[in-house]
């Protein structure tokens, strides 16, 4: 039986080796599907990333876990598969411990420090027990993820420095990225912040969230410089959506038995597939196994 890992081991390999594990964010079925077949054909280590609106969405985190678990087994999935809860509360953390997630983050980046490392404390003591991975977040990430929208400021090192010491596994810490399509006059990364941090957690692999639409050079750079974990939601999304588009416009869905879901979501299904291969390449996962 194929289990699910915590990211620990695979982040760890990644941080030494210089390539970054992608987090994919599923959404149903096709998501997932599309996501492990892809690792399992590129023999690539990768973190399947549930939000907790879309936790909400696929019927709760035990449907989730039962789902991944089967397609783990029945698609015959070898590499090392994480399931992460992305941007959990508290509460949401303790749900996905609950249910038999491998991965959790924690953002309590919009709470006073002192909170946010009681809060964390606490996870990191339940997680170490259990042999999960644990993300902790330093200064809000910028966008609109599940409601909460944040500017993209860049953390503090000092504070980095005072969370990464509980004993966290990874550590997403603001550079200046942020969710979902890049504005116009967007500054870029901060790769002095991110080089300070850095100094200051030491080994932690480090986590850049908002990976869509961060051009190649960026990523690159950013995975020289710690690196090891990159956050990838709304690219999968508009291709998948631009994918489903051209199948309608064309008439395909009026076509014979067009209309049947299993025809219908197939062009965004191999979309995806798509996507995430560009990334893996990308990052630099493939191979690493």
């Amino acid at each position: 039986m194929a289990k699910l890992v915590s990211a620990k081991d695979m982040l760890n390999k990644a941080r030494e080796g210089k390539y970054a594990v992608g987090q994919f964010n599923i959404n149903n079925l096709e998501w997932t599907k599309a996501i492990l077949l892809t690792a399992q054909e590129l023999n690539s280590p990768v973190i399947l990333g549930v939000s907790e609106g879309a936790g909400k969405y696929m019927c709760g985190y035990t449907t989730i876990v039962g789902m991944v678990e089967g397609m783990l087994n029945e698609l015959n999935i070898t590499v090392p598969v994480a399931l992460h809860l992305d941007h959990g509360s508290f509460e949401g953390a303790k749900a996905c411990i609950n249910a038999g997630f491998s991965s959790i983050m924690f953002d309590g980046s919009h709470y006073p420090i002192d909170e946010n490392i009681a809060k964390t404390t606490e996870l990191v003591n339940a997680c170490n027990v259990l042999g999960i991975s644990l993300e902790a977040e330093v200064g809000s990430i910028g966008g609109e993820e599940d409601g909460v929208v944040g500017a993209g400021e860049c953390a503090d090192p000092d504070e980095c420095k005072s969370v990464a010491d509980l004993g966290v596994t990874m550590l997403a810490a603001g550079i200046g990225n942020i969710h979902g399509k890049y504005p116009e006059n967007w500054a870029g990364l901060s790769f002095d912040t991110l080089a300070a941090i850095k100094e200051k957690v030491g080994d932690m692999p480090l986590v850049l969230h908002g990976g869509t639409g961060i051009p190649a050079e960026m990523i690159k750079k950013a995975i020289s410089l710690g690196v090891a974990k990159i956050n990838v939601n709304t690219e999968c999304q508009l291709a998948f959506a631009a994918a489903t588009r051209e199948y309608v416009e064309a008439g395909k869905d009026q076509q014979g038995k067009g209309f049947d879901p299993r025809k219908l979501l197939a062009p965004g299904f191999e979309a995806i597939k798509a996507t995430v291969k560009e990334k893996m390449e990308l990052f630099g996962s493939v191979n690493k196994a």
